[in-house]
């Protein structure tokens, strides 16, 4: 007997991709994890994509650095603790199919919008990295670039550069994941000093703080020829740090005219001195800087430790997902599994630096050895009839 019409739509519906869900307001993690899409066909799902999302995080927070490690987690450590919770534990093959299918956008949006409402970031980094032994499914490099909060270190949005473009044509792509700039500071390597860059952050409310190198020629040029000789020292920094000592002084001044750069109202030069412990010899270096703010917001100690804040993201983002996770030495290539491993990477990152954590390395070996605890970091909370 021929199928009603009924049937027929019903069979259509379920074999339609799954649509794209409402954003929500970040609430809880359920919540966020709730308002990915899920990439799968709505027949014949046995396990929620939250559930996936979450053992996911939870298994990273743990040491996992591969989909294989990821499943191990679940089906050996985590099994008890996350049906507990209400979340299943997929085979392999499940996790591996559905996480390479996320839409990255979706869910670094997703999680960049919640970390932000947890932290309220007033200084925003903005830096690239690629991750060197990855490539996308199609053999493609993967470079990734991140806005990162200065004060806590945590990663609050990312986007993928591909291969056709570069960071400069998606600073603006980045930054408009932010619903509200307002009063926030931007900084940026010299890649970003570009005038479009200054416009843009004009017209969301936010200042740039921006190092001047050889790609603007000519405002390096006129910031050289400022008379730097007979401007006081601003503020001076000594560190002793990774087997190194140093200073950073900077000076400070106040842009009247002259400097062509979209709402430049201060320019800075500094003067950095370090030289291994072991060493006497001594390696200088002077950088100029430029920025929309005025003195009266903006002092020269302030300026000094925002630009020294921007080069630590090395070390609190980049190193960190290098050696404590081996980004570099990852070899997922499938779809976009590189891309959703830097972000779960990024996600474990913020919420460690959220709980205060000082040394990841060591707190991700504390966590592997109990799934409690990486389900509480991850503040996890789920109604058990809701991750399965």
């Amino acid at each position: 007997m021929p199928s009603s019409p009924i049937q027929a739509l019903a069979r259509h519906l379920e074999d339609m991709p799954a649509q794209a869900k409402p954003a929500v307001t970040p609430g809880t993690m359920r919540d966020v994890l709730d308002s990915v899409p899920d990439p799968r066909k709505r027949r014949g799902i046995r396990y929620g994509l939250t559930g996936i999302l979450a053992l996911a995080i939870c298994a990273v927070l743990s040491g996992a650095k591969s989909f294989a490690e990821i499943a191990e987690w679940a089906a050996d450590t985590g099994r008890n603790p996350l049906a507990k919770a209400g979340i299943g534990v997929p085979h392999v093959t499940t996790i591996q199919r559905v996480l390479a299918r996320i839409d990255g956008d979706a869910f670094d949006t997703a999680i960049g919008a919640w970390v932000t409402a947890q932290v309220k970031p007033a200084v925003i980094a903005v830096d690239g990295k690629e991750v060197r032994g990855a490539k996308n499914g199609g053999g493609s490099r993967v470079h990734l670039m991140a806005a990162v909060d200065h004060a806590t270190g945590t990663v609050l949005g990312q986007v993928d550069v591909g291969v056709k473009t570069n960071e400069i044509t998606l600073f603006t792509t980045l930054l408009d994941k932010f619903t509200d700039l307002d009063g926030m500071v931007v900084t940026a390597d010299a890649m970003h000093t570009q005038r479009s860059h200054a416009t843009y952050l004009h017209g969301r409310g936010a200042h740039y703080v921006l190092c001047v190198k050889g790609n603007q020629r000519s405002l390096q040029r006129q910031l050289k020829a400022l008379p730097w000789k007979d401007v006081p020292v601003g503020d001076r920094q000594r560190y002793r740090s990774h087997g190194r000592t140093g200073s950073r002084v900077i000076k400070v001044v106040t842009i009247e005219a002259g400097i062509l750069f979209p709402h430049a109202a201060q320019a800075a030069q500094i003067t950095r001195r370090s030289r291994p412990l072991t060493s006497r010899k001594w390696s200088v270096e002077t950088v100029y800087m430029i920025t929309s703010l005025p003195a009266r917001k903006a002092s020269p100690a302030q300026l000094n430790a925002w630009v020294r804040g921007h080069w630590t993201i090395e070390n609190r983002l980049h190193w960190t997902r290098d050696v404590t996770f081996a980004e570099d030495g990852s070899q997922v290539r499938t779809g976009n599994a590189p891309r959703l491993m830097a972000s779960l990477r990024n996600l474990a990152i913020s919420l460690y630096r959220m709980a205060k954590t000082t040394n990841i390395a060591k707190a991700t070996r504390h966590t592997a050895r109990n799934a409690h605890r990486a389900l509480r970091l991850a503040r996890i909370r789920p109604s058990p009839a809701t991750l399965h």
